[in-house]
């Protein structure tokens, strides 16, 4: 799950001489929300299509609106999670260690990546569950499920406070009444669930769990 293994080349690296048009129509032509900038053979930032739109001149013009963000090759896929999210980008720009340009990924290329996961894959169901922070213990959320013949796909901490945390869970379904109970008995309190093994809800499962881990 390494960045290098999914980055894509065909986007490219403007300089801050060329033309706002020619950016924006590069932009038109692969959907994207950012253009990449590098200055002086290293990469410099991102500027966003709405600060290009009915803009004319070159690209310094636009320089005060360039943001740094980027994601090196040989970080995980998952560190680039919380850049789509934080930068409402849906394409991260790609640098080498040496802050070079090398290409590009793509939020299609996260959503791909995840879906075929058992966490995103299996039909089940989507319980969320809170706990007083003092007792939090992923373990024993797992002990229970698997103690009732369930299976744990895998869950993510939803919310957390001083007070409490929600985590959000993927389970099999098998015996959830049981499940229900058992959380209940060892005071954790069911927020949210959605119980369904119907195979045309895999995708919903899917999208709603990333949207999830785009948030955190």
């Amino acid at each position: 799950m390494f960045i290098k293994d999914y980055i894509s080349k065909d986007f490219p690296c403007f300089s801050l001489t060329d033309s706002i048009e020619s950016a924006r129509s590069t932009l038109e032509d692969f959907g994207y929300t950012h253009i990449f900038i590098k200055k002086s053979h290293h990469f410099y930032g991102a500027i966003a299509k709405d600060f290009l739109d009915e803009q004319e001149g070159t690209l310094k013009d636009l320089e005060h609106q360039i943001e740094r963000f980027a994601i090196l090759e040989d970080h995980n896929i998952m560190d680039s999670i919380r850049l789509f999210y934080t930068f409402n980008a849906n394409v991260i720009p790609v640098i080498n260690k040496n802050e070079k340009y090398v290409g590009y990924i793509g939020y299609e290329d996260i959503f791909q990546v995840l879906s075929r996961y058992p966490l995103f894959s299996e039909s089940g169901a989507i319980l969320t569950i809170e706990t007083p922070v003092r007792k939090y213990s992923m373990t024993e959320i797992a002990n229970i499920i698997e103690s009732n013949n369930s299976k744990f796909y895998g869950g993510f901490i939803s919310f957390m406070s001083d007070e409490a945390i929600q985590v959000t869970i993927k389970i099999s379904n098998e015996n959830l009444a049981s499940i229900d109970s058992t959380f209940d008995r060892y005071d954790y309190r069911i927020v949210e669930k959605y119980y369904s093994d119907e195979k045309s809800d895999l995708f919903k499962d899917r999208f709603g769990f990333f949207q999830k881990f785009i948030e955190i």
